[in-house]
């Protein structure tokens, strides 16, 4: 129980620390959010995986190109996914989130001065602004992060997928990168606040290319990168 307060009240002092910190480091960052991804955002995630006693395995950085921006599509199964993305991903990118998500106190703040995306799903034509926000943050170099699943899995198991992402991957014509993530779920559940000590994987695939696909059979693209999903899911050590 001491454990569970104390790490659960350190989050959320190092949360509000760093959105302040972020803050200042945004009066610098002419790069959408850049110097903020990597001088503030970075090592909170870093910080707080430390201070909790979880370790990410990662497979398949080498997939990472750092001077080809593109959209990274993985599974969700705890908030502590998007501490690995950050402590382990070597790129500048912008995660697209729930409107709501950037409601929050303090972390919501810190999301917008590191440029990330905002998706207002009740709202078609602010979706489609925010899509081709997306377009062009790509086109000025950042990669952009989607969890195509569009929520949380309860047990770990690959859920089906939204189309709003590959929607977003033939206009902005960039690659796909599959990443998944194993055993998450079990560090903290979906609605827990407990965070258990233990690893979780991470690991990245190779790109996929959209070049040779369109709207119209959109959905094979959705099932090739469902499949490579799946595949990386099975040799993914956590």
């Amino acid at each position: 129980m001491i454990r569970f307060f104390a790490l659960n009240a350190f989050i959320a002092i190092h949360t509000i620390f760093l959105c302040g910190w972020g803050f200042l480091v945004s009066l610098f960052d002419r790069k959408n959010g850049r110097l903020v991804h990597f001088y503030a955002a970075v090592p909170w995630a870093k910080t707080i995986l430390w201070v909790c006693g979880v370790k990410v395995k990662t497979q398949g950085l080498e997939n990472v190109n750092p001077e080809r921006p593109c959209i990274f599509m993985t599974n969700h199964q705890s908030y502590f996914d998007i501490l690995g993305l950050l402590a382990c991903l070597p790129v500048d990118f912008k995660f697209m989130l729930k409107q709501e998500l950037m409601r929050l106190p303090f972390l919501g703040f810190g999301m917008k001065k590191a440029g990330y995306i905002a998706i207002d799903r009740e709202d078609p034509r602010k979706a489609v602004k925010s899509m081709n926000e997306a377009v062009r943050r790509i086109g000025n170099g950042a990669s952009v992060l989607i969890f195509p699943e569009g929520t949380r899995s309860l047990d770990g198991r690959l859920q089906e997928f939204k189309a709003g992402g590959f929607h977003l991957a033939l206009k902005a014509g960039c690659d796909i990168v599959p990443v998944v993530i194993v055993g998450s779920h079990r560090i903290v559940p979906k609605g827990s606040l407990k965070i258990r000590k233990g690893s979780f994987g991470l690991c990245v695939g190779k790109p996929i290319k959209t070049k040779d696909y369109s709207r119209k059979n959109m959905g094979a693209l959705m099932q090739r990168v469902r499949e490579a999903m799946i595949e990386l899911t099975g040799t993914c050590e956590q």
